[in-house]
C-alpha cells in the first residue's frame, strides 16, 4: 500500500505524461463504451429498442412518472436530443407524454404497459452482456466505483 505522499507523486506524475493512444484512459474507455454497446445490439434488436432508448427506459423504470426536464438532467441529455427520442419511444408505444395538469409547461413521460413489460428482455440482456465483461462482481463493482468517482471529480452527475 502506498501512502498519501506516493499517491500524489503517482497522480502528479499520470497527470503530466503524454501518452501514446494506446495509453490513453479516453481511447479505452472509449473503446470500452463501443464495444459493450455493440454486445448489446443482438438484445437491444429483438426488443425494438436503440442505446439511447435502453438508457431512457432504466431511467424511468424505477419511477412511476417525471418530468421531461427530469429526464434530460438524469441522462445528461438536453431537450433537442431527449425530444425526437421520446417520440420515436412514444410512437412505439414504449412511453407516454402528457402535459401536467399543475403546470402545462411541464411535460410529464412514463413507461407504458408495453414499456414495463420489456423488464424480463431487459434483465435477460443485462445479464448477459454483464457476463461477457470478464470481470468478477467484486471488479465490476470496484470499476464502476472508479468510474463514477472519476465523472464525479470532473463535474459529471452520478
Amino acid at each position: 500500500m502506498t501512502n498519501k505522499a506516493d499517491q500524489k507523486s503517482l497522480q502528479a506524475k499520470a497527470c503530466s505524461k503524454v501518452s501514446h493512444l494506446e495509453e490513453q484512459l479516453c481511447f479505452a474507455l472509449y473503446r470500452n463504451s463501443q464495444a459493450i454497446i455493440k454486445k448489446y445490439q443482438p438484445y437491444l434488436k429483438e426488443l425494438s429498442l436503440t442505446y439511447p432508448q435502453y438508457l431512457v427506459y432504466l431511467a424511468l423504470e424505477p419511477k412511476e412518472e417525471t418530468t421531461v426536464n427530469a429526464l434530460g438532467k438524469d441522462l445528461g441529455l438536453d431537450s433537442g436530443t431527449l425530444s425526437p427520442l421520446l417520440k420515436r419511444m412514444e410512437q412505439a408505444g414504449f412511453v407516454s407524454r402528457n402535459r401536467s395538469a399543475e403546470d402545462e409547461r411541464r411535460v410529464m413521460v412514463k413507461l407504458t404497459d408495453r414499456g414495463r413489460f420489456l423488464e424480463q428482455g431487459v434483465a435477460k440482456m443485462q445479464q448477459a452482456v454483464s457476463c461477457s465483461v470478464g470481470l468478477t462482481m467484486d471488479e465490476f463493482q470496484d470499476l464502476l466505483g472508479q468510474l463514477n468517482h472519476m465523472a464525479k471529480t470532473m463535474g459529471a452527475k452520478t
